[in-house]
């Protein structure tokens, strides 16, 4: 069982990855939810409601991980910061700040 979670983690967290997926997968995730097919019926008190939990908390953890790490890569790539070590530089080459 362990091992069928584990997999079925790995899969979703590498889809939701996968820009050409991630938007079906989000869609096909909240279908689940409104669905009245699920792995345990939402009709049962308290155990159909966990796995409708599950499935919440495993995407808007994956999305925010997946957006913090966009966050930071766009951070990264759109502005250089200068090194403090350098002189900085004027209009005129001749000149040093």
């Amino acid at each position: 069982m362990q091992n069928l979670v584990s997999s079925f983690y790995n899969w979703y967290r590498q889809t939701l990855r996968h820009s050409q997926y991630r938007w079906v997968l989000i869609a096909a995730t909240l279908l689940y939810l409104v669905s009245p097919i699920d792995i345990s019926p939402d009709f049962i008190p308290i155990l159909g409601w966990i796995d409708d939990g599950t499935i919440v908390a495993l995407l808007v953890a994956e999305l925010s991980s997946w957006a913090i790490d966009a966050a930071r890569s766009r951070q990264t790539i759109q502005t250089p910061r200068p090194d403090p070590g350098q002189p900085k530089k004027s209009a005129n080459p001749d000149t040093v700040i």
